[in-house]
């Protein structure tokens, strides 16, 4: 097109001018454009989403992570790569939503291991050199009807929603490219969680200058209390669930304050809450529809460039929400 310019050498300039990477994408660089991980245990939903060189979305075959990855196919004009523990799962997803005219892809990840993420790493880092958008959603809960111990349910709850989110964006954050967004899901019951916390937690929770390593110690101080039962006199809530998206919460005001003094420009992350869900994990109790669950997740997970607000925020319903 730039050829039927009277200089399409200016044109051409002129077009990059308009990009906010200050040049205009490759056929490579539409190629990933969304990277969506799924992590596919029975109680265990989620949402990774990495939109640059691509987009990443954990917990994609089913609930609100499906919503997600049918919305960013809709919204965003690359592909979308599900990932999840089950290749089954997952290419019964991904073969559901290539009937309704979308083409997203599949790659394993198991956000519990390591490996897996290391390999997800290695993989986008070969094949499109970098990240845009990250959604971290995965998460796990267990039912009321659970048998576990609270210890036991401590542990998983934090070592899948916390840490292993954290692992997650520890390991990938290294390829976010300017101007990337991530979006970790949270939950409304962190605020809920939070208030029930003593006075002492509180604060040291939402001290502002809290760093990551403070912040797993806490976490930690929590999942230990939890196998002796002292977790409630120690000044925590009696909420493995609730107390695992504290973490993450909490988390993502971290990373941003980080994020801010590094050299790539424009980097976003935000806590979201999808609301009270109608999915698995809520025994489809929830009052919202999975694609209205999805809504600010992908809001917070596409904001334009130059954004300073929403930023190290909390959000629900597309509105910033005092936390805590």
């Amino acid at each position: 097109m730039c050829s039927l310019e009277p200089d399409p050498k200016k044109a051409l300039k002129d077009c990059d001018n308009t990009q906010i990477l200050g040049n205009i994408g490759e056929g490579r660089d539409v190629a990933m454009a969304c990277l969506y991980l799924a992590a596919d245990a029975p109680f265990v939903t989620g949402t990774n989403l990495n939109v640059s060189g691509g987009a990443e979305v954990t917990g994609a075959n089913k609930g609100i992570g499906y919503a997600v990855v049918q919305a960013l196919c809709k919204q965003f004009d690359g592909d979308v790569l599900l990932t999840g523990r089950s290749e089954e799962r997952c290419k019964a997803a991904v073969a559901e939503l290539q009937k309704q005219g979308m083409s997203p892809k599949y790659h394993q990840l198991d956000i519990d291991d390591q490996a897996s993420i290391n390999k997800l790493r290695d993989f986008v880092k070969e094949q499109y050199g970098g990240i845009d958008v990250l959604v971290n959603n995965a998460g796990i809960a267990f039912k009321q009807s659970a048998t576990e111990s609270f210890g036991e349910q401590a542990r998983v709850s934090c070592g899948t929603n916390f840490t292993g989110t954290l692992n997650v964006c520890n390991t990938l954050f290294p390829l976010l490219r300017p101007h990337a967004r991530v979006s970790n899901v949270s939950s409304f019951v962190s605020q809920m969680t939070i208030s029930k916390c003593s006075k002492e937690i509180q604060e040291k929770f939402k001290n502002p200058s809290i760093t990551m390593d403070q912040l797993k110690g806490l976490m930690q101080q929590f999942i230990d209390a939890a196998q002796t039962g002292s977790h409630q006199k120690q000044g925590f809530a009696d909420w493995s669930y609730g107390m695992s998206k504290v973490g993450v919460t909490v988390m993502s005001f971290i990373q941003q304050r980080e994020l801010n003094s590094d050299p790539r420009e424009d980097i976003v992350v935000n806590a979201c809450d999808p609301g009270y869900v109608d999915t698995d994990m809520t025994s489809h109790k929830g009052t919202k529809t999975v694609e209205q669950g999805a809504d600010t997740p992908v809001y917070v997970a596409m904001l334009p460039p130059g954004t300073t607000s929403p930023k190290g925020d909390f959000v629900s319903d597309r509105t910033i929400k005092k936390w805590g």
